[in-house]
């Protein structure tokens, strides 16, 4: 018996599965590609979230509901003869073997830097005219920012240190503080843009990952303002009561219990 047989076997149960849901259920007999897509997005920032947490059996569940979702489109697909899951999983192979020469063809290179910009070479090939053609529309602003730094880099658009780069982040401070000076309201939002996006490329200098850092603090300051409402709470006093050197005893509390 192959090593691989009950992967294979689980596989296919989930396709008999999902055959027999679009047959039989009404839910689900009713979906579109369209009203999958916001369910979707749901999913991926479930999965990104147990990531964050290091959530092992939250991680196992989120990529189960992601591959139930591509299971969904692809026999949503099947269905007006564009395409199945087959397809698109012989899609995927062929790309990756495409793009990666270094295992599948004579290519040499000596890290995973090369391999990246090997990786956006071969994306023009395919015929896409700009490296940024990859970049989704709908992207939250900072992972956008991400990845349009992490594209532009692999055709070796960068900065060689991370000093030159901490000179740009304080140069864009200095220009973003000149015009909260000035109170134009627009050069300053435009200024403030060019100070995080700044930032964003000198964490990346850094082996930061600005989005999960940022994460991080979302939640580590909802754990905290938490923590002082329900000490408040425990003392009958709304917030809006308790001066601030009285929060601050709280919230210091709480960053000592971390």
């Amino acid at each position: 018996m192959s090593s691989k047989t009950p992967q294979i076997e689980a596989f296919n149960r989930l396709l008999t599965i999902m055959d027999t849901l679009r047959a039989q259920c009404p839910w689900d007999k009713k979906q579109t590609f369209e009203s999958l897509r916001t369910l979707t997005i749901e999913e991926t920032y479930e999965l990104a979230d147990a990531v964050l947490d290091k959530d092992l059996p939250n991680i196992k569940k989120e990529l189960g509901d992601l591959l139930l979702h591509i299971v969904f489109y692809a026999k949503i697909g099947s269905e007006t003869n564009d395409f199945d899951i087959t397809e698109v999983i012989n899609s995927i192979c062929e790309k990756l073997i495409f793009r990666h020469p270094h295992i599948y063809s004579d290519v040499k290179v000596n890290s995973a830097e090369e391999v990246e910009k090997n990786w956006e070479r071969l994306k023009l090939k395919e015929g896409k005219t700009s490296v940024l053609q990859g970049v989704p529309k709908g992207l939250p602003a900072l992972v956008k920012a991400i990845r349009i730094q992490e594209k532009v880099v692999g055709v070796g658009f960068d900065w060689e240190y991370p000093e030159q780069v901490f000179e740009k982040v304080k140069e864009e401070i200095a220009e973003f503080q000149a015009e909260v000076k000035a109170k134009n309201a627009v050069k300053m939002e435009a200024e403030f843009g060019d100070v995080l996006f700044s930032l964003i490329n000198y964490a990346r200098f850094l082996d930061i990952n600005p989005e999960s850092a940022l994460e991080r603090t979302n939640k580590k300051f909802i754990k905290r303002f938490q923590f002082l409402e329900s000490e408040a709470q425990k003392l009958n006093k709304p917030l809006k009561e308790m001066s601030l050197a009285e929060m601050d005893v709280f919230w210091e509390t709480a960053k000592n219990l971390e």
